[in-house]
């Protein structure tokens, strides 16, 4: 028998000082039966790194066509497609010709690095694309905040986060490998 995804109730405060946005968004996420606390805190993060009104998630780990998170304009059309972790040459190609702008937030420490060694070469001719990596102890501390039900707050400036959850507070520092 399958296993069903988990609902995560997130009341999300994102105050975003280098883009001049500030909104609370409550959002219900559905973590995967495979996804660990560490995917989902990244997912937030990424979401909250790119907040905006019309910004999605979408059903992530349970198709392999869609990003984790997305932006469509009222036309339709893909305006930002945002992957995490490691997606191949294929997908990264797919993506930045379904989209105008990509964002991947590669984590995982040292196969990520690997990962961006081999496809860097290949993704020199995709304007489109940003490659964000998020070191491994921070991202492995944010696993520690995630419950349930959370007040998450999101505070940037200067590309510096800072999550905070109940008691809780982690700064994550995203590495730009491809901007």
């Amino acid at each position: 028998m399958a296993q069903n995804a988990t609902i995560y109730k997130v009341e999300l405060g994102v105050s975003d000082m280098d883009r001049h946005y500030y909104e609370t968004h409550k959002l219900t996420v559905a973590k995967h039966p495979s996804e660990t606390d560490e995917r989902l805190m990244v997912r937030l993060v990424a979401f909250a790194l790119n907040a905006d009104e019309h910004l999605e998630m979408t059903k992530g780990l349970s198709t392999d066509d869609e990003p984790d998170i997305w932006q469509k304009s009222l036309s339709g059309e893909l305006d930002v497609w945002i992957a995490l972790g490691l997606p191949s040459e294929k997908v990264l190609r797919q993506s930045c010709a379904k989209a105008g702008k990509v964002i991947v937030y590669a984590y995982g420490g040292r196969p990520a690095e690997v990962w961006w060694d081999k496809v860097k070469g290949s993704t020199t001719r995709f304007d489109n694309l940003t490659v964000l990596g998020l070191p491994e102890a921070e991202t492995t501390a944010l696993a520690g905040l995630a419950s349930r039900a959370m007040k998450m707050q999101v505070n940037i400036q200067d590309g510096e986060v800072m999550v905070s959850v109940d008691e809780g507070m982690v700064y994550v520092t995203p590495e730009v490998w491809k901007g």
